[in-house]
């Protein structure tokens, strides 16, 4: 959208995804990230595959020495969450199947260590291309990175390419790397905008973590941005303003000093207890992926860990996971200070996620495929070692076991028989374990809605997995651009569900939590209040401004604001009504954009 201006350049508003809010006020920097020309050349005489194979292992550790630089810079400066990222780069540099693949392409190819580096890279783009899981497949991009990095190194190439930014800038650039985005708080960037990217993004993640202003998803802004343009981000509304007349530079002005008092308002809630104000408590966790995001969601308030995703165990690797790997990972995770319990979930992929087993991959439909605990029923095997581990972890702190996709009770009867199996050969084996251990279902399927009551007689707690129920119940692949719009978690079908759900869990004596998106949207506070769930769990960064609105509030209010929007027919009036109320009810959190 253009608006008309007196001045040469014209004030120019573009709509992206806020995926980190804050407001910033700066001079853009036009980012170009260096890619390196990749070289190709045959090799002719046998003797020089063993000096490509030499060329490739220096350059592995070259790439690593670097990384872990930038890793113990991140983390000396306080950034614990985006020297994680780099973590998970170092992983891959050290993978035996990513390392191995390269190899195979110099012997059997006869190519340079370039050339071959490049294959591996392609090769994993067809892998990934086939997730259908959003931020999985978000993941390519690490393995692409660190492909780059050690190609650049292999080539003599550009060591770093962040030393010639200035300070204080807007970064603008098409997409951001993982080490180039977590290396940037360094040079005091205020924020970042890119032409694409979603909420599961590199940048999405480091800009939240280092709490600095993102809007992605913006398709064109490299194209009408140049660097040394006046430009305002608003992380929250997803605008970004190129060229802003004095009348909105000032508007802007004033909602960001409004913003910064706000921020240091929501972290004195962070080791506060989330506890409304007619005295009801709701246990607050964090949603995790790796071992090292625990001390950042203990740092933001979260009480236990209420969902582990362990799909990153199995990927990347030749070989399935064993026992053992799976335990070394569950134990840290369980005795990890200030947890006080931690949610496991079991394997929640499909066969179309598998590196190591290409056999199963032939799926038609992943998303309603064989997968999660359909897979697992088939693989028992690989279940119980997956199972083993959990139990055996629960020697060392409180574990909650999670069954994804559950569907049926036949499913959850065979799960629990595994389990009980499984258990008693531990016992048997006099391997020691937890005795409190805790089964429960996720609610994701309209299916297991239905037969919520009977389900709940068969475990202890439920978590209610909004992501996926809510394109399941609505009929939309969230993924897809064209009927993301219809992506609507206020939709009166869901809350009708997530009700039904959380009345069936009550009834029967179990808890209900909700570890979806949802549960970490501040504006659905009140709902969720209203709807009787006893734990939230969300991206760690998240959880101060949902304490702040839990304290704020009552059960009795939340009640009635839900009997309320229970009444329309219309997901378009159920968040009209709701954004107005937490409006009213909130002004300093949720005022007009």
């Amino acid at each position: 959208m253009i608006l008309e201006d007196d001045s040469v350049k014209r004030t120019l508003v573009l709509k992206g995804l806020g995926v980190s809010p804050g407001i910033v006020i700066g001079k853009a920097y036009i980012f170009n990230q260096f890619d390196a020309q990749i070289k190709f050349y045959k090799l002719e005489d046998e003797s020089l595959i063993q000096k490509e194979i030499d060329r490739l292992m220096i350059a592995l550790d070259e790439s690593e020495k670097q990384l872990e630089v930038i890793k113990n810079k991140l983390r000396e400066a306080g950034g614990e969450e985006p020297s994680i990222i780099i973590d998970v780069h170092i992983m891959i540099l050290r993978d035996k199947m990513f390392v191995k693949h390269t190899i195979d392409n110099i012997h059997d190819k006869k190519v340079n260590a370039e050339w071959a580096l490049s294959m591996t890279i392609d090769h994993y783009k067809k892998l990934f291309d086939k997730v259908e899981d959003e931020y999985l497949r978000g993941r390519y991009y690490d393995i692409q990175y660190v492909g780059r990095r050690v190609i650049r190194n292999l080539s003599g190439g550009k060591k770093e390419v962040m030393t010639d930014i200035g300070e204080g800038v807007i970064v603008i650039a098409s997409d951001l790397s993982p080490a180039d985005t977590a290396q940037m708080m360094f040079h005091k960037v205020l924020g970042f905008a890119t032409d694409i990217g979603g909420r599961t993004s590199h940048t999405a993640i480091v800009a939240q973590s280092i709490e600095i202003p993102a809007v992605v998803g913006l398709e064109y802004i490299t194209k009408v941005v140049r660097t040394n343009d006046d430009v305002i981000i608003d992380g929250a509304t997803g605008l970004v303003i190129v060229h802003p007349d004095p009348e909105i530079l000032n508007r802007y002005e004033e909602k960001r000093r409004h913003f910064l008092d706000l921020r240091e308002d929501f972290l004195q809630f962070a080791k506060l207890p989330a506890i409304t104000k007619d005295n009801k408590r709701i246990e607050i966790g964090g949603n995790i992926e790796f071992v090292e995001e625990i001390p950042s969601a203990v740092s933001h308030g979260a009480e236990g860990i209420g969902l582990y995703r362990t799909e990153f165990i199995y990927l990347n690797r030749e070989q399935l996971p064993t026992e053992e790997d799976h335990f070394q990972i569950y134990r840290q995770v369980v005795e990890s200070q200030g947890i006080g319990w931690s949610t496991i979930r079991t394997f929640d992929l499909g066969g179309d996620k598998f590196f190591s087993r290409p056999k199963l991959a032939k799926e038609m439909n992943p998303q309603m495929g064989l997968r999660a605990i359909r897979f697992c029923l088939k693989e028992i095997e690989m279940f119980k070692t997956q199972i083993r581990a959990i139990i055996r972890a629960s020697a060392y702190g409180k574990v909650k076991i999670l069954f994804p996709m559950i569907s049926g009770m036949e499913e959850i009867l065979q799960a629990k028989r595994i389990y009980n199996d499984v258990k008693a050969d531990l016992q048997t084996q006099g391997i020691p374990f937890g005795e409190d251990i805790q089964i429960g279902v996720m609610i994701e399927v309209p299916s297991a809605v239905i037969i919520a009551d009977a389900l709940a007689k068969e475990v202890d707690f439920f978590s209610i997995g909004t992501n996926d129920l809510i394109q399941y119940v609505l009929a939309i692949d969230r993924i897809n651009e064209r009927v993301t719009y219809l992506y609507e978690p206020l939709h009166p079908a869901v809350l009708r569900m997530i009700r039904q759900t959380v009345d069936a869990g009550h009834n029967a004596g179990i808890s209900v939590a909700m570890c979806g998106e949802m549960a970490g949207e501040p504006l659905y506070g009140m709902i969720l209040l209203g709807l009787e769930l006893d734990e939230l769990s969300m991206n760690p960064t998240l959880i101060p401004r949902v304490k702040k609105i839990i304290r704020e509030t009552t059960v009795a209010e939340s009640k009635e604001l839900l009997q309320r929007v229970m009444n329309f027919s219309s997901a378009v009036e159920v968040r009209e009504y709701v954004e107005k109320t937490m409006r009213e009810r909130f002004p300093g959190e949720f005022s007009a954009a």
